[in-house]
């Protein structure tokens, strides 16, 4: 009996081992992986070599080693899900699960999203962060798109992008009289209101720069942020770079979530999702201002003629601005009006804190 309990004791440990030998082998270090593994596609608005799809896609890469593989985002370039600059509607229609978007290419939904993009007089850099964050930015953009639209953002979600290069000029901008009949490529809502205090407004694509400041179509042109246009080589085509924040004080991106999506994660993939957001939307603005800063010193070291907007000028442009938008407002449905107020009253409470706190001169 005992020479029997024996074997089956034998038996049973070969078994085991046995058992074990096939088992998969793990590399030392490495987690194994979940059980359920939740996979979210997520989408940027550009080519792999913009800046908002690289630090788009540094969020996705941070949230699957973040999350331990127990969800992954799966990472596309912009216009390879969706048609380009309609990745928010893939979200509402749960094509993408997330995206990173600027909202102006929302505005043939909402004409409310403009606001939150590239608007005269808007909120600039840290001011539409901290008013998106915490001023009730996010809550009244996710009360624009509605209840039947499937898709949601939340406070850490945008980054704004430092304000673009007022414009690159042939000839100096001095004064208001300076500034009036000046021949300029623009678009958008800026187009508009420079028409309005008498510049002569051109409007042509980006591509159609070049060749319209060397025959001279125009004088003088807006296009983006000191970065990106030192490396669209603008310093050959014009001496004098004119800074003001005043035209676009930023042209933000921002992460959108679908809604049945979202609400199927756990919580703590909820906040990790939104840290991870948090932490590198804010990290593009701060590196998109480096290179600003960086930029603007090769514009000098160029031999660039790099001064500020004259005021007469700025003052001509936030009046026709505030006028622009006021009667857009009495003519939208009253979310337009709800927004653009709550802007204009944080931005005049940041304005005085700021006042109060810059060292004289």
């Amino acid at each position: 009996m005992k020479k029997v309990f024996i074997v089956l004791v034998t038996l049973v440990m070969l078994s085991s081992l046995a058992i074990a030998g096939c088992a998969k082998e793990v590399a030392p270090g490495v987690p194994a992986v979940p059980a359920k593994v939740i996979t979210w596609k997520v989408s940027g608005h550009g080519p792999a070599t913009d800046m908002s799809q690289i630090y788009c896609d540094k969020m996705a890469a941070a949230v699957t080693e973040a999350s331990g593989g127990r969800l992954v985002f799966k990472e596309f370039v912009g216009g390879s899900v969706a048609p380009a600059h309609e990745e928010l509607d893939a979200v509402d229609k749960g094509t993408l699960d997330a995206c990173y978007t600027c909202p102006m290419y929302n505005i043939d939904k909402w004409k409310a999203a403009g606001l939150f993009s590239g608007r005269p007089g808007g909120l600039p850099g840290e001011c539409l962060r901290v008013w998106f964050n915490y001023g009730g930015g996010a809550d009244l953009f996710n009360k624009m798109m509605g209840p039947d639209y499937n898709a949601l953002t939340f406070p850490g979600a945008l980054s704004p992008l430092p304000s673009e290069v007022w414009a690159h000029s042939k000839v100096p901008i001095n004064s208001m009289a300076d500034a009036t009949g000046l021949s300029m490529r623009a678009i958008g809502d800026g187009a508009a209101i420079l028409g309005r205090i008498g510049v002569a407004v051109v409007t042509i694509t980006g591509g159609e720069i070049y060749e319209a400041m060397q025959t001279g179509v125009i004088d003088a042109f807006e296009y983006s942020t000191p970065a990106l246009n030192w490396h669209m080589k603008f310093q050959e085509l014009a001496k004098y770079v004119i800074f003001s924040e005043t035209r676009n004080p930023s042209d933000p991106q921002c992460f959108f979530v679908n809604k049945k999506s979202w609400d199927a994660l756990p919580d703590g993939l909820k906040q990790l999702v939104q840290d991870e957001m948090d932490k590198w939307s804010q990290a593009e603005q701060e590196y998109l201002v480096y290179n600003d800063i960086e930029a603007t010193q090769n514009f000098i070291g160029y031999g660039c003629d790099v001064s500020h907007l004259p005021k007469d000028v700025e003052q001509a442009l936030l009046a026709e601005a505030l006028k622009f938008y006021d009667e857009n407002a009495a003519k939208e449905p009253p979310i337009y009006k709800e927004i653009l107020e709550s802007m204009r009253a944080f931005k005049k409470a940041y304005d005085t804190q700021a006042a109060l706190t810059t060292p004289l001169k």
